[in-house]
């Protein structure tokens, strides 16, 4: 599975620690991410993140049109709902582009452990079918 990881900076932190805790799930896929979150949780995990440019200079629209193009199939974007964000446009669009094609998006942590739990069983394999 291809899986996007997306986290303002409040939440930097906490999408460290969810890698760290399953990065065994989370090694067996491809992960790609904004800039700043790609590598922060590559060096905190050792695992392979493609990074593309961080989300202030378009790597939030950089997934979006990967999104838009069937190349990813789960997107982990912790987002931080009390901080008004200049690029909030861009945050909505790229969720109704996961509406519009059915990806599988969490927004926060209980959301995104749900998500890995269904991956790992298998839940998501449906998404293989697809392409």
């Amino acid at each position: 599975m291809n899986i996007a990881l997306i986290a303002h900076d409040e939440k930097k932190e906490l999408m460290i620690q969810f890698c760290i805790a399953y990065c065994g799930i989370l090694s067996r896929n491809n992960l790609c991410a904004t800039g700043t979150t790609g590598k922060i949780v590559s060096e905190a995990t050792g695992l392979q993140v493609s990074g593309f440019l961080s989300g202030s200079q378009g790597g939030d629209q950089q997934i979006a049109a990967r999104i838009a193009c069937n190349e990813i199939d789960m997107l982990l974007f912790f987002r931080d709902p009390l901080s008004p964000k200049p690029n909030e446009p861009n945050d909505m669009n790229l969720l109704r582009l996961c509406d519009m094609h059915n990806i599988p998006v969490a927004t926060n942590i209980a959301t995104a452990e749900v998500l890995i739990h269904g991956l790992e069983r298998g839940d998501l394999d449906w998404r293989n079918i697809l392409k």
